[in-house]
């Protein structure tokens, strides 16, 4: 059996919500498994999701950045320790130059780290001369570049502290023949759909297959908790799968705009007023700190320890 520290117990509780012997409980029954003991909490009815993201622990800021065509995008995070930092002008600027030279890189995080930034140093070393001038650890942390051959590729922030930098960012391709300006005011109300309903999907056919079957058997063993036979089991299923999909894939969501239409059938309302087929080819939303886990402190011992000290 393996050891069950007390770090697993309160990862599990961060993620679940669950009780503390409950946690340690799953994660006995369930070897050490993370996952598993999740699944487990779950279909005891003791855990409200199937995961979190991580609480977020690093600061700093998301940038976006579009060549002229409009065709090609780039949204990029780095970090800082403190917001405060994230405030500071020579950070703003850097974060905001790495979006732009991202444009002319290959899409990963490790080319745009060594390409050139200015005063012949590569963009990881400049970010080494920030960390000394500041005074505060950074990281550059991710990158995505997308690009359509016809259409646009449209951005957002959210919660901007200037042009193009803030702590959410969505980038959004659309192929179609239809006119630019049609495309960017759909491309903008997507983002913005992006930045608040949070896919994790573009449709259906992309989910992991291993991420169904694992839903599918958390949903079937919660269902057959509850008494029910296996073939009003498998008629649940099917509901509960499709609220599944609603909630993880983006052309399955309800708009926000005005919360009745689903995002394929925007699409589709749209590209008959357009005259012209509008795919929405895919997506990137970076959020500052996604899924990094914050280390918690507690103010209150930390003084008394001072005091004690």
């Amino acid at each position: 059996m393996a050891d069950i520290t007390a770090a697993m117990v309160k990862e599990l509780r961060d993620k679940t919500g669950a009780g503390m012997m409950d946690a340690k409980a799953a994660l006995v029954e369930n070897n050490g498994s993370m996952d598993d003991a999740v699944d487990w909490l779950r279909k005891k009815g003791l855990a409200k999701a199937a995961k979190k993201s991580g609480r977020t622990a690093a600061e700093g800021l998301i940038a976006v950045s579009t060549d002229a065509s409009g065709k090609t995008a780039t949204v990029v995070e780095v970090n800082s320790e403190t917001d405060f930092v994230a405030r500071n002008e020579q950070f703003q600027a850097f974060v905001r130059k790495v979006a732009d030279v991202a444009l002319s890189t290959q899409d990963s995080v490790e080319h745009l780290a060594d390409a050139a930034f200015d005063a012949g140093k590569s963009v990881k070393e400049h970010l080494t001369d920030l960390i000394a001038t500041i005074g505060e650890n950074m990281n550059l942390r991710r990158s995505k570049k997308i690009e359509v051959s016809n259409g646009v590729v449209a951005t957002y922030v959210h919660s901007a502290v200037a042009p193009n930098l803030g702590k959410i960012g969505v980038v959004v391709a659309l192929e179609s023949t239809a006119s630019a300006d049609k495309l960017q005011a759909l491309g903008k109300q997507l983002a913005m759909h992006i930045a608040a309903a949070n896919p994790e999907f573009l449709d259906v056919a992309s989910v992991d297959p291993k991420a169904v079957e694992r839903e599918k058997n958390v949903q079937r063993e919660t269902a057959r908790a509850s008494g029910k036979p296996d073939d009003i089991i498998e008629k649940m299923l099917e509901g509960r799968m499709r609220k599944f999909y609603e909630e993880v894939c983006l052309l399955e969501q309800v708009f926000i705009m005005d919360g009745e239409t689903r995002i394929k059938d925007l699409l589709a309302n749209v590209s008959k007023e357009a005259g012209a087929p509008i795919t929405l080819k895919t997506f990137a939303r970076f959020g500052v700190g996604d899924g990094i886990e914050k280390e918690q402190t507690d103010f209150a011992s930390e003084v008394a320890a001072a005091v004690n000290a």
